[in-house]
This record gives C-alpha cells, structure tokens and sequence, in this order.
C-alpha cells in the first residue's frame, strides 16, 4: 500500500506532466515557424493514426534483433565474469580484451560484418551483443567480488565448495550490480539494432531502415513517428526490468529506501 500511495501522489508523477507539458509547448512553437526542422506533434501523430501497421511491423523487427543481442551479449557476459571473477590468470588475460573491444566503435564494426555475414538478422544480433556485452560483464565481475568478507570466512569455516560459495553467496551479491547494468542495455539493446539496421544499407524492415529511407526522402513526420516507437520501446523495456529487479531484490536494502 506504501508504494501504491507515493505513486498516486502528486509529487511523484506532476514534475513528469509539467516536463511533458512544457517540452511538447516549446516543440510546437520551434515547429510552427520550422517545419523542416521539426515537424508538428499533429503530423507525427497522423503517421500512427494512418499506417500503424508499418510501424507495428518495424518495431517488431526490431525489437526481435533487440532481444536476441541483448540475450546473447548478457549470456556471453554473465558466464565470462564468473571465469574472470574465479580465475586471476582468466581475469588478466580477459580484461584488456574486453576494455579494448568496449572502446571499439561499433558503427565502424557494423559494416564489416554486413559484408561478412549479409543483410540478415546475423549481424544485427551481433552488434546488439557487442554493445550489451561490456556493461553486463564489468557489472558481473565487480559483484561477484564484492561479497561480504565476514560472510565469506563463515563460508570457508563450515568447508564450503566454491561452487557453494558462488551459487550461496557470490551470486546473490552480484545480482544488485546485474541489474543496475540490464537497466542500461535494455535500452540500449534497441540502439544496437538501430545502428545494425543503419549499416545494413539492403535491409527490408525495422525501424532504423524506416529511419534512413524517410530521411533521405525529407519525410521528418515518419521519421520522428519511428523515433518515439523506439522512445516507447525502450521506456517500457526499462519498466520491465525494473519491475522484475523490485521483486527479485525485496530482500535488499536498496529497494527499502
């Protein structure tokens, strides 16, 4: 009840509607006089109104590319930080590896790999995992080693395995960074896909290649339309995590405050 109660409370949803309110005025009044700079909200609505099955369509695809990169990148990441965080040598060989495909741009990677692997889903799910990948692995690996060292010598007392010790302790340590990096590449999983869709100039469908063919005939209208799906897209791919955090993590202090 606690919780529905500060939802419901005006201080927690009026600063929101008075941003919206506010940014919605300044875009119609920058709109109106610019039309080739922005296009108006009413326009923009029009495009849903009036073809909300190419839109439907699109963000399907991409989300579909989304998921199956963040899926892959989150897999990969999760079991490489429990290599890394069990094994020093692991840890050192690893780690610079990582640092250096993490600062790689992934636009100048994308294109090489729609020539290597065509204008399929291959690629697009590939460069979402790269992009997913660094986060979720840094945030693993700083979990698992920040376990409690008290609980840890209880651990080692009683004659735990380390397979005991990961799965008892490290795990349920690690799980608040976990979910503090997913509430980063949820999002920005669609960014992946985007950017794969922008290289894969032969794509048919997804809402980067929405994007480029509308801007490239000067239809602003369609492409802010794509804009706000995947604005939507990521805004509801953060709630859900979130939400599944807050139920897994009643325990921890973090969702107490």
């Amino acid at each position: 009840m606690r919780g529905v109660a500060r939802i419901v409370h005006p201080r927690t949803w009026l600063p929101a509607v008075v941003a919206v309110v506010v940014v919605g005025l300044l875009w119609t009044w920058v709109a109106r006089d610019n039309p080739y700079v922005l296009p108006t909200l009413s326009s923009v609505g029009r495009q849903f109104l009036e073809q909300p099955e190419l839109y439907l369509a699109n963000a399907w695809t991409t989300l579909q590319e989304a998921l199956l990169g963040l899926a892959a990148g989150t897999v990969c990441a999760v079991l490489l930080a429990v290599l890394v965080g069990e094994s020093g040598l692991v840890r050192r060989g690893v780690t610079p590896l990582a640092v250096v495909l993490n600062v790689t741009p992934v636009v100048a990677i994308a294109p090489a790999l729609v020539v290597a692997f065509g204008f399929g889903l291959t690629p697009k799910v590939i460069v979402t995992g790269l992009i997913t990948f660094f986060p979720v692995l840094m945030n693993t690996v700083t979990g698992l080693r920040s376990v409690d060292r008290h609980v840890l010598q209880v651990f080692r007392t009683v004659d735990a395995s380390r397979l005991d010790v990961l799965v008892r302790l490290r795990f349920p340590s690690a799980l608040p960074y976990v979910f503090a990096a997913l509430r980063v590449v949820f999002p920005l999983s669609l960014v992946g896909a985007v950017v794969a869709e922008f290289a894969a100039a032969g794509a048919q469908s997804g809402l980067g290649t929405l994007i480029s063919v509308a801007s490239s005939n000067s239809q602003l209208d369609r492409v802010f339309a794509a804009i706000a799906c995947l604005a939507l897209m990521g805004s509801l791919m953060l709630l859900l995590v979130t939400t599944v955090e807050r139920r897994a993590l009643a325990w921890h202090e973090s969702q107490n405050r």
